[in-house]
């Protein structure tokens, strides 16, 4: 005897979700790679290190703390609109209460995803252990905080607004996180001139940033996907409408980046279009489900646009040092990305909803996260000694670099 139709759909979702949730640690490989190759030589090592401690540190933590803050719409009290009701260390759920699950499996990627991201802003000059601390508070207390309000059945997803897949929840909080550090931490060494102009400092391998978008596009079309089922509950019908707009915003975001450095620079740059393709899939996540393709190619090719522009403007009018692009990256495309939803949205009052959504992370998100890492510095400084960074994270702090058979220093770097 054949099951009902219901329960064959219902079967087959739970099913794509758990390959999507699978696939979706992809993304994170991806940027780390990416954040490897857009640094020096004698930090290659250390970046990867220190990218899957603050992964690790951020699942056992979200594990032990940030899942019952941030809670689920099936756990919530009535009236819960600012913190949630979860249990902590998942106490009393058990293995087949799903969606619940599944929901918390996904979060203890993506909340790492969110800490790589921040890591990237303080490329080269964070130490480890700082850098372990800091990830245990994103994701204890500031990353969930802001996932129930949206995810959680919190107040801004009771005002209509709307984030399918992490645009504002992952990669905006990911994103201010890093341009809080990256603020704390101060420039590297040598990318200020006397008269405050910044000198380029190139990335090292842009083959494995090339290799690292590849990676980050297909876990990104799975964390899309999962995210879209999971967090709003689109149907199992949305799953190709949702592929193609992850496809499409980060070709277009690609092309965005190309076709601006072409035109100001008389040349595409390869990182800078490396960082448009990632800006687009961040834009993508927002609105993936609830857009058609048309639609999300103007998304991705604003936001590959737009971060060839923040980065500028970070570098140069506010003196930001960002190592990979973090904050232009997840950051601005994130908020482009929720504030194209509202721009793009069918519903009444959408656009009001993504711009109380917006303020949100600029106003209470990026203070409480500069807040926790302005005390964690006072208590423990965050930059590595001078000496370190110099010689370089890999041998300073690891005791061997990732390329021990080549010359990982120039010549500026020779001593005095």
């Amino acid at each position: 005897m054949n099951p009902p139709p219901s329960a064959t759909t219902g079967d087959l979702t739970i099913v794509l979700c758990i390959l999507f949730v699978v696939l979706t640690p992809l993304a994170v490989a991806g940027l780390i790679l990416i954040n490897a190759g857009l640094g020096r030589s004698r930090n290659a090592a250390h970046v990867i290190t220190a990218s899957l401690c603050a992964t690790a540190i951020a699942t056992l933590t979200y594990y032990a703390i940030g899942f019952g803050i941030q809670g689920h719409d099936a756990l919530q009290p009535q009236g819960w609109n600012w913190i949630g009701h979860g249990p902590f260390f998942l106490r009393g759920l058990k293995v087949n209460e799903l969606p619940v699950i599944l929901v918390a499996w996904l979060q203890f990627i993506t909340v790492g995803l969110a800490s790589v991201i921040a890591l990237g802003g303080g490329a080269e000059r964070w130490r480890l252990g700082s850098i372990c601390v800091s990830t245990a508070f994103l994701s204890a207390f500031t990353y969930p905080l802001f996932a129930h309000w949206v995810w959680g059945g919190g107040w801004l997803a009771q005002h209509g607004f709307v984030d399918a897949a992490g645009s504002g929840v992952i990669q905006c909080t990911g994103g201010l996180t890093a341009l809080a550090v990256t603020w704390l931490l101060g420039p590297r060494r040598g990318k200020f001139g006397q008269e405050g102009m910044p000198a380029a400092i190139p990335g090292h391998n842009i083959v494995v940033v090339m290799f690292g978008c590849i990676l980050t596009m297909a876990g990104w079309t799975a964390l899309n996907e999962a995210g879209a089922m999971l967090n709003i509950g689109a149907p199992i019908g949305s799953c190709p409408i949702i592929a193609l707009n992850t496809l499409f915003c980060g070709a277009s975001g690609l092309l965005g980046a190309v076709v601006v450095t072409r035109l100001r620079f008389g040349k595409p740059d390869a990182s800078l279009s490396a960082n448009g393709l990632v800006a687009g899939l961040v834009a993508s996540s927002a609105s993936c489900p609830l857009i058609p393709p048309p639609e999300a190619i103007i998304i991705g090719f604003v936001g590959g646009a737009l971060v060839v522009y923040s980065i500028e403007l970070f570098e140069l009018r506010l003196g930001v040092d960002d190592p990979t692009g973090s904050v232009s990256v997840h950051g601005v495309g994130g908020i482009w990305g929720l504030l194209a939803l509202g721009i793009f949205g069918r519903r009444n009052g959408q656009f009001i909803a993504q711009l109380v959504g917006i303020a949100t992370l600029i106003g209470f998100v990026f203070p409480l996260t500069y807040g926790i890492n302005w005390i964690l510095n006072r208590i423990s400084p965050m930059r590595i000694a001078q000496e370190g960074e110099w010689q370089g994270l890999d041998l300073y702090e690891l005791g061997a670099g990732a390329y021990p058979e080549f010359v990982s220093h120039g010549e500026e770097f020779a001593p005095r």
